[in-house]
């Protein structure tokens, strides 16, 4: 039995996110379960990136995965998932923003806090890489919000140009200028070699 579970298991990780979103809104939660372990752990970095707020982008993640719930039944796969849910989330961003009017300051303590958040990719800190990541943060800080949020969309979320275009709104060629231009002001800060592990 514990064999046909793990063969069963192994199919359904194969199984594309566009056809585990019609599965889901054809009443399949099993389908909607395996769509949130793929994809909770990189929406919430790319949100606390954006946020600079562990409160705030925990709520925006709620937020953003409570729209997919109410949509699932209006969703059509024109696009790959992976963009329509970072186009939910980058739609909500930009609603706070607006909201507020400005973009925050980074708090006082946002280097002490980013270092406090635990990081699944590399369980085993070292001093260097610590100092490395937090160049890298303070690097992506200063870039204009369309260059960061490019450049993590494209670096950490690893979607294509077409769905970074579909989440932000804007053509291909202008994502490839935002990123052309991200990476040119990441490398003078940080170094070539630096600037490749954004």
């Amino acid at each position: 039995m514990d064999d046909v579970a793990a063969a069963s298991a192994a199919v359904n990780d194969d199984t594309s996110d566009e056809s585990l979103m019609a599965a889901y809104a054809g009443g399949d939660v099993a389908a909607f379960e395996q769509l949130y372990a793929r994809h909770r752990l990189r929406l919430h970095r790319f949100l606390l990136r954006q946020l600079r707020d562990a409160a705030l982008a925990d709520e925006f993640f709620q937020d953003v995965w409570q729209r997919v719930i109410a949509a699932r039944l209006d969703w059509k796969p024109d696009g790959s998932f992976s963009s329509w849910l970072y186009r939910i989330a980058h739609n909500r961003l930009g609603d706070h923003w607006r909201a507020l009017k400005h973009r925050p300051p980074a708090p006082d303590n946002a280097d002490e806090r980013a270092a406090r958040i635990p990081d699944p990719d590399t369980p085993e800190r070292s001093l260097s890489e610590f100092e490395q990541r937090r160049l890298v943060q303070l690097a992506l800080d200063e870039l204009p919000e369309e260059q960061r949020e490019v450049i993590l969309l494209r670096l950490e979320q690893e979607l294509t140009l077409e769905e970074i275009g579909a989440v932000t709104g804007v053509g291909r060629e202008t994502v490839k200028s935002r990123l052309r231009y991200a990476m040119d002001k990441l490398r003078t800060r940080l170094g070539p070699a630096e600037a490749s592990h954004a």
